[in-house]
């Protein structure tokens, strides 16, 4: 299999000192969902805001289908769509006008008419396109954004907490829909999520960070097969406790 994703002894020193990354390295294959988990605070937003070229290393390696991360971000711009955990919309536009704008600064003519007709079925917000985002919930704007992203069709999908403050019900379509992409346009997904359930559905493989390291990765079963556990949360669990315990 080839590599999409390729990060070396990644690290992130901040100004304060702390170190966000602490030589991270792990490989993402083409056309899979990789799931990168850790507890919060562990690296995970800050190596996915480095593999989304929004955060500079400090030292190591990243590469995504054979471009630099650092000497050739403009072309890692163009093959990947980021949607950051954080992420915000114009509380001022309506959700159809939002879409528009947002696939407009990548796309034009026909092919931007067609996007945005994907974002709009796949947000499945129905009439409530034509509201201003400000009357919108916090999961109507995460579903707005998670639509514009995944309409972009790039070729890695860098996912931050995909269904974070969504409902059971909601959160479901929306793992239903990150799986389709997968399988119909043979997209690579690396996500993260606080959710154990959605990455083991999800995911073919994971890597395990903790305190920028990671200290775990493969399939899930092996992941599980490991620690002798029952599932991936008792498998984070028990990675995290070794890792604790190895460092003391």
């Amino acid at each position: 299999m080839s590599i999409a994703v390729d990060v070396r002894d990644l690290v992130k020193i901040y100004p304060n000192g702390v170190r966000g990354v602490d030589g991270a390295t792990f490989s993402v294959y083409d056309g899979e969902i990789f799931g990168l988990i850790g507890p919060n605070g562990s690296g995970k937003t800050t190596t996915l805001r480095i593999l989304a070229t929004i955060l500079k290393p400090s030292s190591g390696y990243a590469n995504i289908y054979g471009f630099d991360v650092v000497r050739e971000p403009e072309r890692v711009r163009r093959i990947i769509g980021y949607l950051p955990e954080d992420a915000g919309a114009y509380r001022d536009m309506t959700g159809l006008e939002y879409i528009t704008f947002i696939l407009g600064l990548r796309f034009r003519g026909k092919e931007l008419e067609e996007d945005v007709e994907e974002a709009v079925k796949i947000s499945r917000l129905g009439r409530d396109v034509y509201r201003p985002i400000r009357s919108y919930s916090k999961g109507m704007k995460r579903i707005l954004n998670l639509a514009i992203t995944l309409a972009q069709r790039p070729k890695l999908y860098i996912l931050d907490e995909p269904t974070s403050g969504l409902d059971v019900e909601k959160s479901i379509e929306v793992r239903n829909t990150i799986a389709s992409y997968s399988k119909s346009y043979g997209a690579t997904i690396l996500l993260s999520s606080h959710n154990m359930l959605e990455v083991e559905y999800l995911c073919n493989r994971v890597a395990i960070i903790y305190r920028g390291k990671i200290v775990s990765e493969g399939y899930i079963d092996e992941i599980k097969s490991r620690y002798s556990a029952k599932n991936l949360e008792e498998a984070f669990i028990y990675s995290i406790k070794e890792s604790k315990t190895s460092n003391t």
